[in-house]
């Protein structure tokens, strides 16, 4: 750093102070232009701030880089390294209207894996981050702000909120003394996920027996503690012991572990009266056994197909019957359907979390670089609750 920029620096200083450099003895403007440097090196390292934020000078002679994990190669069967390539972009400086946010902290979840499949290779991995504004030169996103957006696997990102198509970004609403990391989680997309696709869906009444497969996830962990909430009996299927034996600690009635158990078998015994609700994220023969057990008027809330996303999908019996004789209503959906009320649906969590009658749990990846990893082995059930991935 010091010998990169300290020929900028030292002439920088010359052009502030109105001299040339012939009217400073060459020691001066070099030690001056070390000392800066060393200074610009221990705020960026000690403090993470940005150099043109102390340094406006420099901006112009500075580019922005951003690291950015691109998609180089069709996903076939479970993702691996190959699939992925990271590489660096020079953004632009700042027109009206924009902010630059650097990433803390980046989220994987299982609807990447399959959306990619819509998107050419060399595309930008898509995903949400939970950002630091920089630099702005938009009044509603200052800087030292942090703003949620759906700005892909890239630690830097020029924005115009205004002109942004689809999910805009926003300012994270005041959590107090929770992490902003629970933006990705909870208190984001995979919280709403679960308040709005269960209770509108599903509308759960007291003492009906819910079912959430894929339990142990962002969303179904959080699924069942809104049912216990709302008076009904709960059973999670999970991938371990150890996943089972957390969602009782969250109140779940029942846990299944669905590697080790007979899923219709386990099911017939923690709801001997059948089953009512059911908020699906895997499909494939879990769902299957849950169907034959469904209830007169039973509703299916489907949110995932997690266990066919890196395999074809899974023969199963035809429920048709199932649907007709029992009058059962099963429906699909994707979030952002409810995205007039995104609000809504955060600050009705976070005031459950407050009140202790939520919790939630993180698997922290760290490192940028592991962006590759984190996704993969959250994909394979590595994570409990959410599975985030922080910027260092």
């Amino acid at each position: 750093i010091i010998y990169q920029y300290s020929a900028t620096l030292i002439s920088n200083l010359c052009l502030q102070q109105n001299l040339s450099q012939n009217d400073l003895n060459i020691r001066t403007l070099i030690s001056t232009g070390i000392n800066i440097a060393n200074a610009y090196y221990y705020d960026i390292i000690h403090h993470s701030v940005s150099v043109t934020l102390i340094y406006p000078f420099l901006a112009v002679n500075m580019g922005v880089v951003s690291r950015n994990w691109l998609y180089v190669k069709k996903f076939d069967g479970e993702p691996t390294d190959e699939n992925f390539q990271l590489t660096e972009e020079e953004l632009p400086a700042l027109e009206d209207g924009e902010f630059l946010a650097q990433a803390e902290f980046l989220s994987v979840d299982p609807y990447m894996r399959p959306y990619m499949g819509r998107f050419p290779v060399g595309s930008l991995m898509i995903g949400g981050q939970v950002a630091k504004i920089v630099e702005s030169k938009h009044a509603k996103f200052p800087v030292g702000a942090k703003v949620f957006g759906q700005f892909g696997w890239r630690t830097h990102t020029v924005c115009n909120p205004d002109k942004t198509q689809g999910d805009k970004p926003y300012l994270l609403p005041d959590f107090g003394t929770l992490p902003s990391s629970l933006a990705l989680g909870i208190l984001g997309m995979p919280g709403n996920t679960a308040y709005f696709g269960f209770l509108e869906i599903c509308t759960p009444k007291e003492g009906e027996t819910v079912v959430v497969s894929g339990a142990a996830g962002a969303v179904g962990s959080v699924v069942g503690q809104i049912a216990k909430l709302k008076g009904c009996q709960v059973i999670g299927i999970a991938g371990s012991d150890d996943k089972c034996q957390w969602l009782k600690t969250l109140g779940f009635d029942h846990a299944i572990n669905y590697k080790t158990e007979n899923v219709l078998e386990a099911l017939k015994t923690a709801a001997p009266k059948g089953i009512d609700c059911y908020f699906d994220n895997v499909g494939g023969t879990i769902t299957e056994s849950v169907m034959r057990l469904m209830n007169l008027f039973g509703r299916i809330s489907v949110c995932g197909t997690i266990s066919n996303y890196n395999t074809g999908p899974t023969m199963v019996q035809d429920p048709q019957r199932d649907f007709v004789f029992k009058q059962l209503k099963m429906e699909g959906f994707i979030v952002s359907r409810w995205r007039d009320r995104w609000l809504e649906g955060i600050l009705a969590n976070l005031d459950w979390i407050k009140q202790g009658k939520l919790q939630y749990e993180e698997t922290v990846t760290k490192g940028f670089d592991n962006m590759p990893k984190a996704f993969m082995d959250m994909l394979k059930g590595g994570n409990t609750g959410k599975a985030i991935v922080k910027v260092e």
